[in-house]
């Protein structure tokens, strides 16, 4: 559990269905706490599909939340595996000055900032300030790395994880799912992929 003061609420996932008639209702309405994924991120899972796109999930009586997606090895996390057939509602939370590893998965990842700041970084040393709720990224496979700028307050982005083939380098070879320390440059083992605390100049 991480030592900075938390202030984010939780977050409320409502699902629909239809009742015995037919009729659509809403069928949970329920808040969903954050889990701590290291000392300094939190996460929630809202929903996860297995079965591909399109999914049988408007015909079966599952809450999709309780599902394991294919885990991705090389980040410890549920994300999707390069060739499965899960797709992944989830929240990311990073706490003040946070900073995730530099990062690729071979996935699709629409991400969305919910509150606070958030800063993308990338392979080539560029970054990107996300200010503004709403504004978002489309990640392709890309190497890529996470920072909160803010020294007083988390930040929280929504993502929606879709499987994908891995990305390819100019020589048509495959991209594979890696991570590694954004300060050192060194590799991280597999299954120990985490955020760490950074000064804001970085």
């Amino acid at each position: 559990m991480s030592s900075k003061p938390y202030h984010l609420k939780d977050l409320r996932r409502v699902v629909t269905t239809h009742n015995k008639d037919g009729v659509s209702v809403v069928v949970r309405d329920t808040p969903l706490p954050a889990s701590d994924m290291s000392e300094d991120s939190k996460d929630v899972t809202l929903w996860i599909t297995t079965d591909g796109i399109p999914t049988a999930d408007n015909n079966v009586d599952i809450d999709g939340a309780a599902r394991l997606a294919e885990l991705d090895p090389a980040m410890n996390l549920a994300l999707v595996h390069p060739l499965g057939r899960s797709s992944v509602l989830r929240s990311t939370e990073l706490c003040p000055l946070g900073v995730t590893s530099m990062h690729r998965t071979s996935s699709v990842d629409y991400n969305i900032l919910i509150e606070g700041e958030l800063i993308l970084i990338m392979e080539d040393g560029t970054e990107t300030h996300l200010v503004n709720p709403g504004d978002s990224v489309v990640q392709r496979g890309t190497l890529h790395a996470w920072r909160n700028p803010r020294p007083d307050r988390w930040t929280r982005w929504m993502s929606v994880v879709l499987a994908a083939h891995p990305a390819k380098n100019p020589r048509g070879d495959a991209y594979e799912s890696q991570a590694f320390d954004l300060k050192t440059g060194e590799p991280i083992p597999i299954g120990k992929a985490k955020v760490a605390e950074v000064k804001p100049h970085l």
